[in-house]
């Protein structure tokens, strides 16, 4: 009876363990096919691709689809403003919703709670899109490049998740600081916001990639001023572009864009486009990733 008990106290874990690694490598597989698949799209001909059949690796190799997004002399500049937009974003977005975190997670500041309500009510109500629309124009940020980063300055999620980490850090610091004499400034500067490495990468992560994917504010605010037009804005019109052209045979003719575009279809140049819009991004992931899961774990538990 000891040894069956010994047995199945070996065969549970083996069975667990297997049954978790299947599972696992499911998941994996389902995860990375579609992003593999859009890879391999993007180097096939887009003739050929309307075929049917492409899977993970391309039947007939062409960088044409990749051509006819960079044929453009504007898609540069466009890129050069949605990482300016992105990296403004993040760092200054990072430094104040840490900073308003820490004043509300103090327990002697006497609003911290109506505050805090007044931040959680805008993730369940808004005004709408047309009084933002004329809330931004009264302000001038119409045609302004601010207009990509101070709306968006402080989210009330990442608050949240800010907030709650630093609550969970031991008040004697704080306390032991001010004995020493330390300023409430000089305390968050140099002792909580050091402390605040993981959160910080969660919350800069969620920024970072917000402000990279966004191409609607472009849309509303600044769309007719070519300066200020991001990567995924022109990318969207492109995509738009490309579609017109493949449904109106008599766009074909003349012009070297309608030239390259007859040599892509909307299905390649959408493949195309989704790799040079998501690969930027993706090399910050390696850079955060081991902060990511730590922080967003002890940022959002309470206890």
């Amino acid at each position: 009876m000891k040894a069956v008990t010994k047995g199945s106290g070996r065969v549970e874990p083996a069975v667990f363990h297997t049954i978790n690694t299947l599972f696992m490598l499911f998941v994996v597989a389902t995860t990375l096919y579609p992003f593999l698949h859009t890879i391999a799209v993007s180097f096939n001909d887009g003739s050929d691709t309307l075929a049917g059949g492409i899977y993970l690796w391309p039947r007939h190799w062409t960088m044409e689809n990749y051509r006819a997004v960079f044929i453009s002399g504007t898609i540069y500049h466009a890129a050069f403003i949605s990482v300016t937009r992105t990296v403004i974003s993040t760092v200054v977005g990072v430094f104040l919703t840490t900073m308003l975190a820490y004043t509300l997670a103090q327990p002697q500041y006497i609003f911290r709670k109506k505050i805090g309500l007044l931040f959680i009510l805008t993730m369940y109500f808004n005004a709408g899109l047309i009084p933002n629309y004329f809330l931004i124009k009264n302000m001038g940020l119409l045609h302004n490049f601010l207009v990509y980063v101070l709306p968006g300055l402080v989210s009330a999620f990442n608050l949240i998740i800010m907030r709650t980490y630093i609550r969970g850090l031991p008040f004697s610091l704080t306390e032991s600081a001010k004995i020493d004499g330390a300023g409430d400034f000089r305390i968050f500067w140099k002792i909580i916001f050091p402390l605040c490495t993981p959160v910080l990468a969660t919350v800069a992560l969620f920024i970072a990639v917000g402000s990279w994917n966004a191409w609607f504010d472009t849309f509303l605010y600044a769309s007719s001023d070519i300066k200020l037009s991001t990567l995924q804005y022109e990318m969207m019109k492109l995509l738009g572009s490309t579609m017109s052209t493949n449904n109106d045979p008599s766009m074909l003719a003349g012009g070297q864009n309608n030239q390259v575009q007859a040599l892509v279809t909307p299905a390649s140049i959408r493949s195309a486009i989704t790799i040079v819009t998501a690969v930027p991004i993706l090399f910050v992931y390696p850079f955060l990733q081991k902060y990511f899961v730590v922080g967003l774990n002890l940022g959002s538990v309470k206890e």
